[in-house]
């Protein structure tokens, strides 16, 4: 009954939301001009779903009530496929007739731009490539080892040549040659009709009651395309009213223009009655720090919902959720995340004014605490990486940090992981950003989860992700460090390496005041990654509603597979008692044992011993490796041996 009164309440929780899109259209042919500001829904079957249907018999009620509060309305499978043949792909979400007039305020912003990929192969071409952008201020997309993909007006291309060395002139593609039209396919359309409520035997199929376990279409309408933010925060409203048991909808501040940001909090406390309670192991899974990447705020809330619903019916999820709290952001930018929905597809930064008028907005993965190096670096108000005149002058990063902060020093909580989704690229990255010539003091462990990351996502859908250091924007330092594991880094270092000067290092843009680096060092979180998502630059930051699905699920494998990982306690062990001198001591508190770590004996002889340490401030000379002990709970450790290893 409870469930029931949820869904029939919810209504009076939130006024319904609109899809405001930044122009209205009559091309579509059989759209309801009375309900142009809902979004519509979709039949046609995604090939990669898994049903996570907790209740098959309470679909359609379910169902009912999303279409009652989002205005959504399912869409005939066949004409799903219509639109699938013409764009020559399979999909799940009806994209815009090809054939349709732009709107004039998107040709007016984005007519004549395309994308171009350069090949790069030298360090003298990167930089080269990364002044010629700065000179022309144009927008670099995304860049790897290999290769960077730029947007500019066509007229520009020539201008951007006359800059580049002769070797680039012929190492170029062209990605999107009419930007202006990818960016009007990937705007949900707008046609709609509203189904009858209770469904009547001729009425649409999807919310049909069925006790037979549906498509991904069919079972959940929120996942068939993107959504904005008027339709995200009323849903995060009914998971959390849903699934009382383990969900609470929180917020972790105002933004700049006033909005909340939104989370879901997901986990299961103990409440046995005299049971001291230890600080709760905490996971956050963030999305939408650029505002144009709106794949990274579908993810999040794909695996949101994926581990709510699972609650209870997966051993494996219910083990997750016990064992650890699970905070999801679906987007940490909501000031932008709006403004690509009601004005300009492409914006990535917050909405935040800065000391020039005309060029607003902060880079929010530029601008935590964390060698920041704005001013070093970047100090042009208008360029897309600007990331303000100090550190924390974006408001919402701040935000996080400040929340996070409060968090642990209020609230007994302990962040031992955290996943920022991104895109494109399909990559897994993990401190440091800032640079490459300094390495965290847990290499191997971030490389390892790192690849078992990449190998969850290929095992369940064939995509390859990559594995690297967050700062490997540069050819010069993969250059220098090709072919070489941590572990061989290390060995060369000791041996003496920093006698030989290296060339200079060259980025595409600052790598410094980072998320992940933040929270790595900082707040102390051993396992920080930046995952970014699908695809490899056939639509980039464009990313058609179809791959919602099977990116969320290659996203949820490797956040399975994280949680198991830490769950191994893999880097985030506690001892319970130890032995000093004899005597074993009991209760030793987190706030006392902090890291198990591993110590070679000076002696020599190849043997080691198990320590603990003192939670103290990471020092950037200090360098410390965590280890897995495969019985350290009843381990005896003698207190005085204990010792930091020095560079």
């Amino acid at each position: 009954m409870r469930l029931l009164l949820s869904l029939l309440l919810l209504p009076a929780l939130a006024p319904l939301p609109t899809a405001a899109i930044p122009w209205t259209t009559s091309t579509s042919t059989g759209a309801s001009d009375s309900n142009a500001q809902s979004l519509r829904g979709h039949d046609a079957k995604a090939p990669y779903h898994r049903s996570h249907s907790v209740f098959p018999q309470l679909t359609w009620l379910r169902d009912t009530a999303i279409e009652k509060i989002f205005g959504g309305s399912p869409k005939a499978a066949t004409d799903t496929k219509k639109t699938a043949q013409e764009n020559g792909q399979a999909t799940t979400s009806n994209r815009r007739p090809l054939s349709a007039q732009l709107p004039a305020t998107l040709l007016a912003k984005y007519g004549g731009d395309v994308v171009l990929r350069f090949n790069i192969t030298t360090e003298e071409e990167e930089a080269a490539l990364a002044e010629a952008a700065d000179t022309l201020f144009l927008d670099v997309w995304e860049f790897t080892n290999n290769w960077a993909d730029i947007r500019l007006a066509e007229d520009d291309v020539p201008s951007l040549l006359g800059l580049l060395p002769k070797s680039l002139h012929n190492a170029y593609s062209n990605l999107m040659p009419d930007l202006a039209q990818s960016i009007y396919q990937s705007y949900p359309s707008l046609a709609f009709s509203t189904p009858p409520f209770p469904p009547t035997p001729g009425g649409s199929p999807s919310f049909t009651p069925s006790l037979h376990k549906s498509s991904a279409a069919t079972d959940n309408i929120f996942f068939r395309d993107y959504q904005p933010l008027s339709v995200i925060i009323p849903w995060m409203r009914l998971m959390a009213s849903m699934f009382t048991t383990h969900v609470t909808m929180t917020s972790l501040g105002l933004t700049y223009e006033g909005r909340p940001i939104p989370a879901l909090r997901v986990g299961v406390h103990p409440t046995t009655p005299g049971t001291p309670t230890s600080r709760r192991k905490t996971i956050i899974i963030a999305g939408g720090l650029h505002a144009r990447e709106w794949i990274s705020t579908s993810s999040v809330t794909y695996i949101a919902w994926s581990l709510i619903t699972a609650y209870g019916k997966s051993p494996a999820i219910t083990k997750l959720i016990h064992e650890f709290d699970w905070v999801f952001v679906p987007t940490l930018n909501p000031d932008g995340y709006v403004h690509t929905w009601e004005t300009d597809r492409l914006w990535r930064k917050n909405r935040q004014q800065t000391h020039l008028r005309f060029c607003r907005g902060l880079d929010l993965d530029r601008s935590f605490g964390y060698r920041w190096a704005g001013s070093a670096f970047q100090a042009n108000p208008c360029s897309e990486s600007y990331p303000g005149s100090a550190p924390f002058q974006a408001v919402e990063s701040h935000r996080l940090a400040e929340w996070a902060k409060t968090e642990v020093e209020e609230n007994n909580v302990r962040f031992v992981g955290l996943l920022d989704l991104h895109s494109y690229s399909q990559q897994v990255l993990y401190p440091y950003s800032y640079s490459c010539e300094k390495e965290p003091p847990t290499i191997e462990n971030l490389e390892e989860l790192g690849m078992g990351l990449a190998k969850a996502i290929r095992l369940a859908s064939g995509e390859f992700y990559s594995v690297t250091s967050a700062c490997e924007g540069s050819v010069v330092t993969r250059k220098k460090k090709k072919g070489k594991s941590a572990k061989m880094r290390k060995e060369n270092d000791n041996e003496g390496d920093e006698g030989e000067e290296g060339p200079k290092q060259v980025r595409m843009e600052s790598g410094g005041g980072s998320a992940i680096d933040w929270f790595y060092h900082e707040m102390k979180v051993r396992y920080t990654y930046q995952l970014k998502l699908r695809d490899t630059g056939s639509y980039g930051f464009l990313l058609p509603g179809e791959h919602i699905v099977p990116t969320g699920e290659e996203a949820f494998n490797a956040v399975k597979y994280f949680g198991d990982f830490l769950m191994g306690n893999k880097g985030i062990e506690r001892v319970e008692g130890t032995e000093r001198g004899g005597e074993v001591v009991e209760g030793m508190g987190e706030d006392e044992v902090e890291e198990v770590v591993m110590e070679e004996t000076e002696e020599g002889g190849g043997s080691v011993e198990v320590g603990v340490e003192d939670v103290e401030p990471l020092d950037d000379e200090e360098e410390w490796v965590v280890v897995e002990h495969e019985n350290a709970s009843s381990a005896a450790v003698d207190m005085s041996e204990l010792r930091r290893r020095r560079r």
